[in-house]
């Protein structure tokens, strides 16, 4: 399966290519706001199709959503995966539990839906991927209550790339993993700003899919002169095998311990939402690790 490019050769700079404007549901909106209800504990058939009059839960196109699910997870009739866990709340692969971000969902109720708007209310799609990248509420909540190491949040962000990449002529099998250093004086991602996500030079919109103190990672047909690795002929669990034929690698694996621990699961974990989601744990320190930045345990 790959991708179905609406404007092949299109040479238009990274992350910019055929961008959405105005407040009209375009489809890198479309990207953000297409499982919103997963945040209300919803599924598909039985979600409402706008919010506070903002389109939400509609199809994706150039079937960006499905092929990043099969980033995650397998093809075919779902499995339960965990069999004393069938909620929406994430389980993290640091941990073993739910996030502290979990304890405020509340689906159903309103307690959250500032936090939600955050997420789908902007106009601009180059805000609204600003948002998701630095979000953790999102991280909160799994893909699929079938697959619960999955992550929503990271989900969404590879819907995006993928959608971004096709709208600019880039079928999957031309997509690359990009690796370059974090922005340590950033800040964990809890308190990175989506100001901060907009300005740095590091952050490619749409692209990077994520931006922590230890890595940034961008999933692109155009990586240029940046350490890349081809991520496979079609979408399916290989974040473990992009990661170790990574030319080069950001993390300081020769002098620091966490690091290393870090790179080591990396190498084992397969679904991509997992696995992002998994860097931005250890990098705030959720589990064992201490958050990065700080000196090791």
């Amino acid at each position: 399966m790959t991708g179905e490019p609406t404007a092949p050769g299109s040479q238009a700079t990274e992350g910019t290519e055929n961008a959405d404007s105005g407040d009209s549901p375009q489809p890198l909106s479309k990207a953000y706001r297409h499982d919103i209800h997963k945040l209300f504990g919803r599924k598909h058939i039985t979600a409402r199709d706008e919010y506070d009059g903002t389109p939400i839960n509609e199809r994706v196109p150039l079937r960006a959503d499905g092929e990043a699910a099969l980033l995650s997870r397998p093809a075919g009739n779902p499995e339960q995966t965990v069999s004393n866990h069938y909620s929406p709340r994430r389980l993290s692969l640091l941990t073993g539990s739910s996030p502290p971000e979990a304890d405020r969902l509340k689906f159903g109720l309103p307690w959250i839906e500032a936090d939600i708007e955050q997420l789908i209310a902007r106009t601009d799609p180059e805000v609204l991927h600003a948002e998701w990248l630095t979000d953790t509420l999102s991280a909160a909540v799994n893909e699929s209550m079938y697959y619960p190491y999955t992550s929503l949040k990271y989900h969404t962000l590879l819907v995006a790339a993928l959608l971004d990449n096709y709208r600019a002529g880039h079928t999957f099998d031309e997509l690359s993993l990009v690796a370059t250093e974090g922005e340590p004086t950033a800040g964990a991602p809890a308190s990175t700003s989506v100001e901060e996500a907009l300005e740095s030079e590091a952050v490619r919109p749409h692209r990077t899919v994520c931006w922590t103190p230890a890595v940034t990672l961008h999933v692109t047909g155009k990586p240029g002169d940046r350490p890349a690795t081809l991520i496979g002929e079609v979408p399916v669990r290989s974040f473990a095998d992009a990661w170790a034929r990574l030319p080069e690698h950001p993390l300081d694996t020769d002098g620091a311990r966490k690091a290393r621990l870090l790179d080591a699961q990396l190498r084992r974990i397969r679904s991509w939402s997992t696995a992002l989601q998994y860097i931005e744990d250890a990098t705030r320190g959720l589990g064992p690790l201490p958050a990065w930045g700080e000196a090791d345990a």
